[in-house]
This record gives structure tokens, C-alpha cells and sequence, in this order.
């Protein structure tokens, strides 16, 4: 595999489990010195600091100790981010400062730290973490779907301002992933085998999208090669965003 990273430096938030830690492995294996920032320790895979998306003092630390052990910064990829099930009726305004902190407001906390170093840099990107909820209306996902549209805004708004500085913003949109978070609510389903057949037929191709698909996504968008893909919501779905299958 060709090392299209190599000499890079980047940093992956929420990087220490399911699609962080399949992206921090692949910008690895293609020649980039990863930083993850999590809350999680990542097992030593990865150059680790500990951080704490909501709040600016620990990723203001997070992204300088970052800059100090490697010399420079050229890829940012906000992924940290938590779910939420409900209806606009079923989340506590507790609930709802809380994901507007971590998926919206961290996103913005660790890419205003990164922007000065990412100035310097020649192949400089952010790229976000939306979903699928971003472009379409889900059931039982209204604080999430909400966070993850205000993604999507954020990611063009970002793009106008940071295009003219050489930094390209751009986000990728997951369908229904095979990820620790969707397996522990199909423990909680009552028939969890039925559940995620119903996940898995609700996507055109039929299946639950992998990580490591998503991290491929990230890692053509983080490509320096790929110059021309600025604003881009890339979806990852099986089809699902797009594609309108008569019933079998």
C-alpha cells in the first residue's frame, strides 16, 4: 500500500474505539504519525492524550501536546461524538446540552485549536464526522439527527471560510455502522437479532456499514491528492441517502 500519508501528522478525536480507531489505523498504515484524542486510552496502538471534547482547556492541552511531539499538524478528523434515541419529546435539556457539546461544539473547540498549525501546513484538512442523519429523517433520532444536520452546516460554513488558507473541510456521512455504540442498543432491543436484520434491510446494499469502510472515506478525503473535494459530505451508507429500492 502506497504511504500517500507519509511525513503527515494527524489527529483523530474519539480514536480509541469502533470508526476513530479504524481511521487512526489506516492513516497509520499509510505512512501518517497519528495522535488520538479520546477519553479512552487507545491501548498503544497510538500516540494518546487524553481530552475531553467539551471542554476548551483540555483540548487546547490536547492538540499543543499534539504539536509538541510531532513538530507540526496536517490532518484533523472530528470524530468523537455520542448518540441519542427519542423523540423530540423523549431527551432532557441536560441530554441535549450534553450532545450539542461533545458532537457539535467539540468539533468546533478542536478545529479552532488545530487552525494555526494547520496554516503551515501544505496538505492541511479537517475532516468531520456527520452521518446519515445529517440528510435524511431516522425514527427515535431527533436529538441526534439534530447534531449530526448542524454537522453538515458546520462542515460547508467551515469550508468557505478555511478554502482561500489552503485547508480543505470536508465531512463524511456513515449509514448504520457496525460499531460498539449500535451493538449495545441492539442488546437492548427486545429481540436484538430481529433489530439489526431491520438495520441491515433498511440499506440498500443490505448490511451494516464496517468501520473500516468509513475509514477509507476519510482517508480520500485526507488524501493531499484530492485538492478538489472541498465541502464534500461523502456518504458511506450502502445506497441508503440516495437510492429508492422497490420492496422484494
Amino acid at each position: 500500500m502506497s504511504a500517500r500519508f507519509e511525513g503527515l501528522v494527524a489527529l483523530v478525536t474519539g480514536g480509541a474505539s469502533g470508526i476513530g480507531a479504524a481511521i487512526a489505523d489506516l492513516l497509520a498504515k499509510e505512512g501518517a504519525s497519528v495522535a488520538v484524542l479520546d477519553i479512552v486510552d487507545s491501548g498503544n496502538r497510538h500516540y494518546w492524550q487524553e481530552c475531553n471534547v467539551a471542554d476548551s482547556t483540555s483540548v487546547n492541552r490536547a492538540v499543543q501536546a499534539t504539536v509538541d511531539k510531532f513538530g507540526r499538524l496536517d490532518i484533523v478528523v472530528n470524530n468523537a461524538g455520542i448518540g441519542a434515541q427519542g423523540s423530540v419529546a423523549d431527551n432532557s435539556d441536560k441530554e441535549w446540552t450534553q450532545s450539542w457539546e461533545i458532537n457539535v461544539a467539540g468539533m468546533a473547540r478542536v478545529s479552532r485549536a488545530a487552525l494555526p498549525h494547520l496554516r503551515k501546513s501544505a496538505s492541511a484538512s479537517i475532516t468531520n464526522m456527520a452521518s446519515i442523519a445529517s440528510n435524511a429523517g431516522l425514527p427515535q433520532r431527533a436529538l441526534y439527527s439534530a447534531t449530526k444536520g448542524a454537522v453538515l452546516a458546520l462542515t460547508r460554513a467551515m469550508a468557505a471560510d478555511h478554502v482561500r488558507e489552503g485547508i480543505r473541510v470536508n465531512c463524511v456521512a456513515p449509514g448504520t455502522a457496525d460499531t460498539p455504540w449500535v451493538g449495545r442498543l441492539l442488546q437492548q432491543a427486545d429481540d436484538p437479532a430481529a433489530e439489526r436484520t431491520a438495520l441491515e434491510a433498511r440499506q440498500p446494499h443490505g448490511r451494516l456499514v464496517s468501520a473500516e469502510e468509513v475509514a477509507q472515506a476519510v482517508a480520500y478525503l485526507a488524501d493531499p491528492a484530492n485538492r478538489s473535494s472541498v465541502g464534500v459530505c461523502l456518504p458511506v451508507d450502502g445506497g441508503m441517502e440516495s437510492l429508492r429500492l422497490r420492496p422484494q
